[in-house]
Formats: structure tokens, sequence, C-alpha cells
């Protein structure tokens, strides 16, 4: 048996997330240099994430060009509501088969389930499209058969039927990105939006929606939120700093006498976000809250005359806390123990360096993952490949914020929420298509490209060279997992020698302790598996690198422990 009583232990487990304003030198050992398509994760370590997939297999139709980018995408009811062009259309992610041959007229047809279909709207049947006017458990009924300029014809059993768009607005002209609140004043769920060119719309049901355009009514406000059973409208191009509001529990009264009104205010505005017992008012260099519940106790308070928010699509409630864009970053607006307080700060400062490259930030946009406490911004351009489009995930901890990267995610719209205990993060892209992120393990059935990269670690001795012998891994495996450990030693000195991969692959591992069986697959086994790969090399550093390029279902990186002995000094 080999002598390993000089062998010397190091071990650390992953946390602090990626850090970018410290030398490596004097980074703390979990900390991430490099960390790529992993989220910190709420159990600990570092979680590869998953993928995300199209929500429906059919591109939003455009209006003129199919190079028109989604300019909205928001979850209602168990639809998306999405814009392109100048058209709105709605639907679900219903698919199922035909359950019987259909002939080319026929107005009722039977499905295996019509679960998840809308109660109205088109399927897709081959190259056909069918509008229906109504549904059972298994049939839909109503039908019009070769709509929107297909052909009717016959069907086979077992055919794939889909759910397809639904077309319910038009003629919306040089519409931009759109704004959008879900809300319910009647018992009746709807969503009202505006689009920075036109009048508002809302729309609860059905085929079509209404406009926002009565006496009084802005007339192409960009953004549109709810307050105390009262809707706000900014960013009128007449206008951009003045703030519209209708009368209490009216969506179209904008009738004084009634409670309706508008406020002034000092430049223009770029975000409106209830929380709590306020309205948060974001200008680029200001912030405003509104207090109260009508015009009669309406008060304008100012928050930050020195701090904004440069982008209204990036202000998203995580934890309690408000986080928006600001010149500087990342910040939030907490709510204090004192009623009515706030406090201002700044939480993006270990990464500040990824946001300074860009001098527009008007399509970067944001999602909130609840369930992990997770806030994602994406930094999307105009032009960028989406392969090439950068982010940043944002977890918060019982310590303060961690962070990581992403690459190959590109929204041009994006919205989330939780309907019925599941969460949506829904996001529209460049390419017409909507996408549901945390699903699968691919962006769409591309590989996920995943890094993580060690700060340099001395072991506490810089001056003394060490032989590694073996790097035992703590993981957690959630499917297959294929990616490659890479050593790197002297602060990555290209005069060292550096030893090729070692497999990090749940199938080829080395040796695994615990309840899985030796040499085989990790998944299905021991949850948090130690896999123990003997290393060669020696340094008075050593960086731990993982790269994944390959198909991995998710997994957590929990921890390493070094082997080493030591050699000769400096």
């Amino acid at each position: 048996m080999a002598d390993e009583s000089g062998t010397n232990p190091f071990i650390f487990a992953c946390q602090g997330g990626l850090v970018l304003n410290r030398s490596t030198f004097t980074m703390e050992p979990g900390q991430a240099f490099e960390l790529v398509n992993f989220e910190p994760d709420i159990k600990g370590g570092y979680r590869r994430i998953n993928g995300y997939t199209k929500w429906n297999t059919n591109v939003v139709p455009f209006t003129a060009s199919n190079s028109e980018r989604t300019l909205m995408s928001a979850y209602f009811n168990g639809e998306i509501i999405a814009a392109r062009g100048e058209k709105i259309f709605r639907v679900t992610d219903a698919t199922t088969l035909l359950n019987g041959a259909i002939s080319n007229s026929a107005t009722t047809i039977t499905l295996d389930s019509t679960t998840s279909f809308s109660t109205t709207g088109t399927v897709l049947i081959g190259l056909e499209q069918i509008t229906y006017t109504g549904k059972s458990a298994t049939t839909l009924t109503g039908c019009s058969r070769g709509t929107n300029s297909t052909n009717a014809v016959a069907h086979t059993d077992n055919t794939s039927v889909e759910q397809y768009w639904t077309e319910i607005d038009t003629g919306r002209s040089n519409a931009t990105k759109y704004s959008f609140f879900r809300y319910n004043l009647d018992g009746t769920d709807a969503i009202i939006f505006a689009d920075g060119a036109n009048n508002a719309s809302h729309y609860s049901s059905g085929n079509s929606v209404t406009n926002v355009s009565s006496t009084g009514a802005p007339a192409n406000p960009k953004i549109v939120t709810g307050f105390k059973n009262t809707f706000f409208f900014a960013g009128m191009s007449s206008n951009p700093a003045e703030l519209v509001f209708t009368a209490p529990y009216s969506v179209n009264d904008f009738t004084a006498a009634n409670g309706a009104g508008s406020i002034k205010l000092e430049s223009p505005i770029t975000g409106l976000f209830p929380f709590r017992d306020n309205l948060f008012i974001f200008c680029e260099e200001r912030i405003f809250k509104l207090a109260g519940s009508t015009i009669a106790d309406f008060q304008l308070i100012p928050v930050s005359r020195a701090i904004g928010c440069i982008n209204g699509n990036t202000i998203k409630e995580m934890g309690g806390d408000i986080i928006f864009l600001g010149r500087d970053g990342l910040r939030t607006i907490a709510g204090t123990a004192n009623i009515g307080d706030v406090e201002l700060g700044s939480i993006s400062s270990v990464v500040q360096q990824l946001f300074t490259s860009y001098t527009d930030v008007s399509n970067f946009e944001s999602v909130v993952v609840p369930s992990k406490t997770q806030y994602r911004i994406f930094f999307s351009v105009d032009g960028q490949a989406r392969e090439s489009t950068n982010g940043i995930i944002c977890h918060r901890t019982r310590q303060g914020y961690e962070f990581s990267e992403t690459l190959g995610i590109q929204p041009s719209c994006a919205d989330s929420t939780s309907d019925g205990g599941n969460t949506f993060a829904i996001h529209g892209g460049f390419d017409g298509f909507i996408y549901r992120q945390e699903q699968g393990s691919t962006f769409d059935g591309v590989n996920i490209i995943g890094r993580y990269r060690s700060p340099d670690l001395t072991l506490g001795d810089a001056g003394l060279r060490k032989n590694f012998q073996r790097v035992i891994i703590n993981y957690q495996p959630e499917g297959v997992v294929r990616s490659d450990l890479f050593l790197r030693y002297d602060y990555e000195d290209p005069k060292v020698p550096r030893p090729a991969a070692y497999p990090f692959d749940s199938t080829t591992v080395v040796a695994l302790y615990g309840l899985s069986v030796y040499g085989t697959a990790t998944y299905g086994g021991q949850s948090q598996p130690l896999v123990r790969q003997s290393v060669e090399g020696s340094g008075f550093a050593v960086a731990l690198r993982v790269v994944d390029n390959g198909t991995s279902e998710p997994y957590s990186i929990r921890g390493f422990q070094l082997e080493f002995d030591a050699a000769s000094r400096r």
C-alpha cells in the first residue's frame, strides 16, 4: 500500500459566486473566477443551469418581414400573448393527436384530449389552420377549415394537432417593445398593455382587444401599470415626464371629477413599479414614490435625486426587494423595518466590469425565478448572435448576493410570473419564437456551454511547491454528466506543463464513494457522490476548471478536496 503519511488535504466548498473585482490571489477558495452557465445553487455549490425550449413550435406570424422581433411575450391564463410587427396573437402550448380520420369539410374534430387547448382559437393540422369556437373534453366544435390562406384537406387518424396562433389585434403601426400589467378588478382576469406608439389596450378573453381611447386617454403610452385599483400610464411622446392615471376601478375613465388626473415630474419616466403600499416612479437620474390610495391623498415623495433606472424592463421584485439597472450596475430598493422607509443599495460591484462595455442598454431584458430567489438580466444587443449574448444571474442568499454569467440566452422581450404553483419564465426571441426558460438541458437543441474556474489556490503557502496526487469532487448529478476537469498550475503560466483533461463524466469516473457502484453512472445512486480522480503535476498554485461542452443534464458542483505532498520551497 502506498505511503500517504505526507499527503496533505485541502478542502473547500463552492460558495460566493463569481468575483471579478479582486485579484485571484486574494479571493476565497470557494469563489469563482469564471462561472458561465452555472448558477449559485440554493442548496449550495454551483449548478449547471437548465435550458429553454420553444413554448410552441410555431413562430409568431410576422406582419411585413420575417426579421421582425417579438415585442411582447406575456403569460396570461395558460396562454402566451405575443406581439410581432403590427399584430398581437395568443396561443397555448397544447399538442395532441387526431382520434379518427377527418374529411376536408368536417366541422367537429375529435382529438385524444383537448386539455390545455384554448376554449376558442386556432389549431394546426399538417399545413392546414383551423379555427374553432368551442371544445369539449375530446372535441373541437364550430370549426372553420382552411383559414388564414391555408387549404382544407383530409387528415388521417393519429395526425399531430397543435395549438396555433390566434390573432387578437392588428394595425398597431410603429409599435415598440410593450409593457403590460395583469389585473382583476371585477372577478375577471385581464391584461393591459402599451406599445409606445398607439393607444393602450386591454384583453380578457376571445379574439379581440379593447382600446383605452376615451376622452383624456394618453395617445401613445410606453409604460402601463396598476396601483390601488387605478391604472397609470407614462412614456408618452408629447410629454415623457408626465404620469397619467384613471379614475379608481376603471381602465378607461379619465374624468377628473371621478378621480382621474396627472402628475408632472421633472424628468422623463423610465419605469413604474407597484411595491407594497407605494408606486415607485423611476427616471434616469431620479426615483420617486407615490403614496396614498386616491387623488384625494396621493403624495409624491422623492426617494433619490442622484440615482435612477436606465431601462424599465430591468425592474423586478425578488425576495422583498426591487432590483433595477442603474448607471452603476444593479441596485435595489429594499423595504426597511420602519413602515414607509426604503433603502437604496448597489449590489453588483463584484461583477461591475461586465456592465461597463455596453453603451446601449435599450434591449436589455430580465426575468425572476422565485423558486431560486434568482434575478436574471440579459444583455441583448441588436445584430448580435444569440450564442454570443451574455447575461448575469443574481442569486440572493442570507449573506447577500452571488452572481454568475449566462451565455446563449437572447430575449427581445420577457416575462416571469407564477400560476398554479408553477413558475413561468418566458422570453420572446429576435427570431420570432417564444421560449420557456428552466426547461430541458439544451438551449432549444443547442448544447449549453458551461465553464467554472476556481481562484488560483496557494493552499496556505505561496512559496511551497506542491506535488498533486488526487482531486476529490463532491457533486450532485441530475442525470448524465459529460464534462472535463482541468488543473492549471502557477497562474496558467504557459511555461508550466499542463496535464490533459480528466473526464468528469458520470459514466467513466475513476472512483466513487457511497452507494453507487465503482466506475458506473452516478445518477440514480447517491445524491452527492464523491469522485476521486488521480492527477499529476506540481506548482506553487493551482486552479481547477470544469468545462462542459456536451449535452449534460444539470448537476451541482458542491466542493473539492485537493490532496498533495510538499516539494521544494521557492
